[in-house]
């Protein structure tokens, strides 16, 4: 273990402590560069842990501007304040998921503390963790090794390593949101968790 280590599991809230610690040794999380960029991209990601499930509960104008692929104006009424239905429309027929009306898409909704998305990362997920059932990943210690797990399969400790600036922040982001949404708010978080560990971004 390193030094630090203690310093980051004290960022976490009591109740996940154990788990936070269980998960950075599990995956090898274990420098201060990959604490630094997990730590904060968990925060996001969970709204600092308050949330283990995506909320999908989008107003016509929210899914006009999240979802613009998928909505127009002669469509969106039909699913403004419906999970499901939102669910099952923007995430059919991709992520190994199947139509619209197979019900993958809310059945393999964003949980979890990194909002693991998607049939065939649950499936991979699951087998990992010993899991069968999907709404494991909202209990504590799953909400938290399986974002663990994720990082480790899409192997971004070798990304962490490269530093805490602004361009690593955003190959990090890129592995995990697929874009960059929420930029500004994942590199406030690890500003945050630099200063209070005391870890200079330079």
């Amino acid at each position: 273990m390193f030094s630090l280590q203690y310093k980051f599991i004290n960022l976490t809230p009591k109740h996940l402590q154990e788990h936070f610690k269980e998960t950075i040794e599990k995956y090898s999380i274990n420098t201060v560069f990959r604490c630094a960029h997990f730590l904060s991209q968990i925060m996001h990601e969970s709204g600092d842990f308050k949330f283990k499930e995506e909320n999908l509960n989008y107003s016509e104008n929210g899914l006009l501007l999240t979802f613009s692929k998928y909505f127009n104006k002669d469509n969106v009424k039909d699913y403004a304040r419906k999970p499901e239905k939102i669910a099952n429309r923007v995430y059919a027929n991709r992520m190994g998921n199947g139509n619209e009306e197979s019900g993958d898409g809310y059945n393999y909704r964003g949980r979890g503390f990194i909002q693991i998305t998607g049939r065939s990362n649950y499936l991979k997920a699951m087998q990992s963790l010993g899991l069968s059932n999907p709404d494991q990943l909202k209990e504590d210690r799953y909400a938290m090794l399986s974002a663990g797990w994720f990082w480790d399969s899409n192997r971004i400790n070798l990304i962490a390593d490269k530093g805490l600036t602004d361009d690593v922040i955003k190959e990090v982001t890129k592995k995990i949101n697929g874009g960059y949404i929420g930029l500004t708010d994942r590199t406030e978080k690890l500003n945050e968790i630099c200063e209070k560990v005391q870890v200079s971004r330079g």
